[in-house]
């Protein structure tokens, strides 16, 4: 049956779906991937919140027939998928629709790794070792293995750390827990069904091990690929075509490598040589630049540095692992896991080598700092002709959709980033939403620039006034760890409301005390700028500090626009300013989530009316009301109270 049959204005869920209104950019959304499935064409497609997108992929994608994956943004939006929109959907269908969820393999429990650790000194005493019956219980009733169902009930995340699979651990069908392995089963049920649902990580890890032989992956061949949350392709892409060795990933080899050995009694032969592998990287990352406390982001790593203070301890490093290497690999004999510890000893080699010899060219390497793990990397420069090549050009259908693909009304900004040089079909759907009634745009002047000195002290009076108007539900959204930190600092000793702070608990945390509070103030920076729905009055203000533009520090921003310099491209108009178009876009984008929803945005970066490039933000963004003073904005909010109320 056609979607027509379906979703129409007198189609079948109108008649039995309660509730069910036929709207018509879901519909013409539906029509335009039917007709990408069947003609193995490629489709963007822009649809913002309540078109009812995911409905008008799914259905599509089951009625082709075809072998159909399904790349979500985030694993939040694979588990609704699976638990709420399939089950709905089949209920309409009147029969099962057969589907496979994959998430990456850190989220599923190894069972030689999670053996292994129970037999290690480890398991015996300190603080892994308290979690380690729950664990237990949980591997005995877990169909899936998936660390999802473990909720909050792991206190460490270290311990998971010990027993998670992964692409480097992982030893295939020689291992002895192969058939009941968690992985193998997930495999298998991807293999046997029409829909694969997995998230961008995934894909991109799996189109990363393909390369350019396309073989090798780990999801099986497939028609097509539909990707919600499109806007994200590009990051993702860029992680995974890319290397990364951190010390928190030597430290767990080092660990595996010492059970490993000990459990077929070679520990006395290689306990030295991890013993020098530890030391080295110790010593290694000592050498390595990082950013300032408080800075975050990638700092650069510059040849003449690795020549200079890396190349002495690199090459130590280097060679305690291929002393390792060589013990695991005269020893195979000893079983595969013993082999799988050569093989990951190669490649840390061959992923610090690559970053140590990456010079000015297509990549660019650097260093990060996340919590307590310090990562060397490198990365491409662009990723448009890889994705073209290896993702494109392979044949079958493409559908890349998201609330967030224009800019201005063009898509030419995420056409040239992705490396689409062809003619594609394109999209964009009007918003269901009435945003002259439900939302304000406030605009103040008078802050002054955002990077002057005092900015955070004139931000925070109009943050605290603002949240005085709505009575807080209020989300503060800050471009930076330091902003958000110092306007937090401010104004929880000027506002009643609780306040929140990323990073003073998980995100989920945060986001379920927000919404049972009801009239709390988050303070968060990049995490909660997209894909975060808090729908109804727990969210009815957002406010963002500044335009969004990339950290012009960050080397790999610094390098794209030398790369576009270099072609003659002007780097701001072009790569700088659509990209902060669209995070502001998808920050925007928190507020309005229903037909009933009603709020504020407030954008305190008075450059998006005092400087040129500032329409193509305006352009960007939903025609709410502007409001350029706080009494406006008081005139705004009393109407649509008073609206509700009557």
């Amino acid at each position: 049956m056609s979607v027509v049959d379906w979703l129409g204005p007198h189609g079948r869920f109108s008649a039995t779906l309660p509730g069910f209104e036929s709207r018509p950019g879901q519909f013409q959304m539906a029509l335009a991937i039917e007709a990408a499935l069947e003609h193995s064409g490629t489709l963007l497609v822009e649809a913002g919140t309540g078109t009812g997108k995911t409905l008008a992929y799914l259905l599509p994608a089951i009625e082709s027939g075809k072998k159909v994956v399904v790349s979500t943004g985030t694993k939040t939006l694979q588990d609704q998928i699976m638990r709420h929109d399939l089950p709905l959907l089949e209920a309409q269908l009147g029969r099962s629709v057969s589907a496979a969820c994959m998430k990456g393999l850190s989220n599923y429990l190894c069972l030689r790794r999670y053996e292994d650790f129970r037999r290690s000194a480890a398991a015996a005493g300190g603080s892994l070792a308290r979690s380690l019956p729950m664990l237990e219980r949980w591997r005995e009733t877990t169909p899936t293995g998936d660390r999802e169902e473990l909720a909050e009930q792991i206190e460490s995340a270290e311990l998971w750390a010990e027993v998670h699979s992964g692409s480097d651990t992982r030893i295939g069908p020689k291992c002895r827990y192969y058939e009941p392995c968690f992985v193998t089963r997930m495999r298998r049920e991807a293999e046997s069904a029409q829909l694969i649902v997995v998230n961008h990580h995934l894909f991109f890890a799996d189109l990363a091990l393909r390369g350019a032989n396309g073989h090798g992956g780990v999801l099986p061949d497939h028609d097509a690929v539909i990707f919600d949350e499109a806007h994200l392709i590009e990051d993702i892409a860029t992680e995974f075509f890319g290397v990364s060795v951190s010390t928190t990933k030597l430290e767990v080899f080092v660990r595996d490598a010492s059970r490993c050995f000990a459990a077929v009694g070679l520990s006395a032969r290689v306990d030295r040589a991890l013993n020098a592998v530890g030391l080295a990287a110790a010593r290694m990352f000592q050498e390595v630049p990082r950013a300032r406390l408080g800075d975050g982001g990638r700092t650069p790593l510059l040849p003449e540095h690795v020549v200079s203070r890396l190349q002495e301890p690199l090459f130590a490093l280097d060679n305690a692992l291929e002393v390792v290497s060589s013990v695991a690999r005269g020893e195979a004999a000893r079983g595969e896991a013993v082999v799988q510890i050569a093989r990951r000893a190669e490649l840390l080699r061959n992923q610090l080598a690559f970053v140590a010899e990456t010079g000015p060219g297509k990549h660019v390497a650097w260093s990060l700092v996340r919590g307590r793990s310090l990562s060397l990397g490198c990365s491409p420069i662009e990723v448009g002709a890889m994705l073209r090549e290896q993702l494109f050009m392979r044949g079958g259908a493409l559908v890349l959709t998201s609330a967030t693909l224009s800019t201005s009304g063009s898509y030419d900004y995420v056409k040239t980033r992705l490396g689409i040089d062809f003619e594609v079909d394109e999209l964009n759907l009007p918003t269901p939403f009435d945003y002259e009634r439900q939302a304000a745009l406030y605009l103040p002047t008078g802050l002054g620039d955002p990077r002057e000195e005092g900015f955070i002290e004139r931000a925070c009076e109009q943050v605290t006034e603002l949240i005085a108007i709505t009575g807080g539900g209020a989300f503060v959204l800050c471009t930076s760890l330091r902003a958000m930190h110092e306007l937090a600092e401010r104004c929880r000793v000027l506002i009643p409301n609780l306040s929140l702070v990323q990073g003073e608990a998980s995100n989920a945390a945060l986001l379920d005390a927000f919404r049972k509070d009801g009239d709390a103030v988050l303070f968060a920076t990049a995490s909660f700028w997209q894909g975060v729905d808090v729908p109804g009055s727990a969210l009815r203000l957002v406010i963002i500090d500044k335009l969004p533009f990339d950290v012009p520090a960050d080397p790999l921003i610094q390098a794209r626009c030398q790369s576009l310099k270099q072609r003659g491209i002007e780097p701001f108009m072009k790569y700088l300013v659509p990209s902060a178009a669209l995070v502001l876009k998808q920050g925007f984008g928190r507020l309005i989530r229903t037909q009933r929803d009603r709020g504020i945005v407030a954008l305190l970066d008075e450059r998006v009316s005092s400087k040129g490039y500032g329409k193509v933000f305006l352009r960007s963004l939903p025609e709410a009301r502007r409001c350029r003073s706080l009494a406006e904005v008081r005139g705004f909010w009393d109407e649509v109270i008073g609206d509700d109320a009557g």
